[in-house]
């Protein structure tokens, strides 16, 4: 995935989920956050952020926040990239793959991906990554029913003859391990053991981050206990 029109800028606040308030060269400029989650530990007052300047018409804002350095460790936090990234995984690492569609709804619920292979029909759901702490990614950052849900509804696939995958795009690079935080929702950790337990393969891939692009980096391992 890769940006155009990228403006460097230091992070003031966050008046809402949706707004983030950046010195950009000394002027005070109001940007959309491309992603909802609390974030935190990211969106600190001077943190160096990256914003992404669409061009497009009939915008509230000018720009998208769409990177941010934690240290030295460049981190997307656009919750629309692990889709794409995952995509572009997904299509280089299913064997026999016939086909890949995404947004595909089953029953009472719309998964990311669905896939047609030579063994038979695969769902999948993505995760992005944001959290990091000491070189070990966690998710999620705040507590997720949404993503409770989620899993168990791929464990209901696994009934019905289905193969279900969940995949955790971790949104930078040099990462130990992935794992589910379960001091922040311990309930979302236990249905993800749950899962694994019952057959649904669960991955995770960590990303190369330059200012201007983000892209699928390695498989890392998940640590469920």
């Amino acid at each position: 995935m890769e940006y155009g029109n990228i403006v460097h800028g230091k992070f003031v606040s966050r008046p809402n989920r949706f707004i983030a308030m950046v010195d950009v060269d000394g002027e005070l400029v109001k940007c959309h956050v491309k992603n909802t989650g609390r974030c935190k530990e990211l969106l600190v007052p001077g943190a160096e952020v990256l914003l992404y300047e669409p061009k497009t018409e009939n915008r509230k804002t000018k720009y998208d926040l769409v990177s941010v350095y934690k240290g030295e460790r460049l981190i997307n936090m656009d919750s629309q990239a692990p889709n794409k990234i995952a995509g572009e995984y997904l299509e280089n690492v299913l064997p026999g793959l016939i086909s890949l569609k995404s947004e595909v709804t089953h029953g009472d619920s719309r998964f990311d991906f669905y896939a047609e292979t030579e063994a038979g029909g695969m769902f999948i759901e993505v995760k992005g990554v944001t959290l990091e702490k000491e070189n070990v990614a966690m998710f999620p950052d705040a507590p997720t029913e949404r993503g409770v849900k989620h899993i168990n509804g791929l464990i209901r696939l696994l009934d019905e003859g289905y193969r279900a995958m969940i995949l955790f795009v971790v949104q930078m690079s040099d990462i130990k391990y992935m794992t589910p935080n379960m001091e922040t929702h311990p309930k979302f950790g236990e249905t993800l053991k749950k899962a694994y337990n019952a057959g649904v393969d669960v991955r995770a891939i960590d990303c190369y981050v330059y200012e201007g692009k983000v892209f699928p980096k390695d498989e890392i391992p998940v640590i469920l206990e």
